[in-house]
């Protein structure tokens, strides 16, 4: 009896985990049954804010006529256009930030020395200083520059023991129009110091009492630098405030901007003119120290924030190329 043929046992074919078997059309490989499809790509399509169109053109309209109603109103613009480089004018003008600056500088420095004494423990360094803000903030800054102006009626004579003099001749427009701008800026400038000297953590304070500082240096050297990032922004809100405060020095005779303009005026009558020869002038100087208020506040705040905001230019820039609001598809913005 012949032993039976060895056979072979049969080949299976592999177990396939594709769906259909195969290979797909054109040779594609299958999509493997058990592995996750990759999602579909988003296709966002942004939301168009059509009343932001709708009312741009009615701002523009408005706009437009407001434009419309000054073109055809009864004023000489040639004259406008003679007198804004006018030597008065220009004097005016140089004057008006002269008497800004001054009165700037002493209202901060002044303001921070009461800001100190305000939060000093000694109670009559603290009452001096609240006393001080509560006379030149509860009385107008024109109030006080008449009766800076009019001293000589209750002083006549300046005595100071080393010095002597009528109280006319020591009492300038310029430096009554100094003394009330300024000692009024002072006011507000110490609570606007207080308040970032006051945001300042204790702990700063305490710890470079730790290491042997004493209070004057620590707060030279530690509180002050902190609380500037707090301080600059409503600093430079007073200083374009106090450029058009400025104007208010008209009253006791001192040859600003304004009473320039309007002593040019008196003369040939043409006010509406010289009024807005006057106007220009205020805008250009507030432009211009607006724009280094924000690149101030720009260099104060690098170490408080990860991203600085954008430029005005950079802000134009995008407002002009998009009217819609940014969407952040996929880690992108569009």
């Amino acid at each position: 009896m012949s032993e039976p043929e060895d056979k072979a046992p049969p080949v299976s074919a592999p177990a396939s985990n594709t769906e259909g078997g195969g290979t797909g059309a054109g040779g594609a490989v299958p999509v493997a049954k058990n592995s996750p499809v990759p999602p579909e790509a988003i296709k966002a399509i942004p939301v168009r804010h059509y009343g932001r169109w709708i009312s741009a053109a009615i701002v523009l309209v408005l706009f437009g006529l407001v434009v419309a109603a000054f073109v055809n109103a009864d004023i000489t613009w040639p004259t406008v256009g003679r007198y804004l480089n006018q030597e008065t004018i220009l004097t005016g003008a140089v004057n008006t930030l002269w008497i800004t600056l001054l009165a700037m500088l002493m209202g901060v420095v002044l303001g921070t020395v009461l800001a100190v004494m305000r939060l000093s423990k000694n109670p009559v360094m603290s009452s001096v200083a609240w006393g001080y803000i509560w006379v030149f903030r509860g009385t107008p800054v024109l109030v006080q520059l008449l009766i800076w102006y009019n001293l000589a009626l209750i002083f006549p004579i300046l005595d100071l023991g080393f010095y002597r003099d009528e109280m006319n001749d020591v009492m300038t427009p310029f430096l009554a129009a100094l003394l009330g701008l300024g000692l009024n800026e002072a006011a507000y400038m110490a609570e606007i110091s207080r308040a970032g000297i006051q945001s300042v953590d204790e702990g700063q304070t305490e710890a470079a009492h730790a290491l042997g500082m004493t209070g004057s240096r620590t707060m030279r050297r530690i509180v002050l630098p902190q609380a500037m990032r707090v301080i600059i922004p409503p600093t430079g809100n007073e200083f374009i405030n106090m450029l058009k405060t400025s104007s208010l020095a008209y009253a006791i005779q001192y040859s600003e901007l304004l009473f320039s303009a309007t002593r040019i005026s008196s003369r040939n009558l043409e006010v509406m003119e010289l009024l807005l020869v006057a106007t220009i002038w205020y805008l250009i100087l507030t432009t211009i120290f607006s724009v280094g208020q924000y690149y101030l506040e720009r260099y104060f705040q690098r170490g408080s924030s990860r991203s600085l905001p954008p430029t005005p230019w950079q802000r134009v820039r995008r407002s002009l190329t998009s009217f819609r609001t940014p969407s952040q598809v996929g880690g992108k913005t569009i």
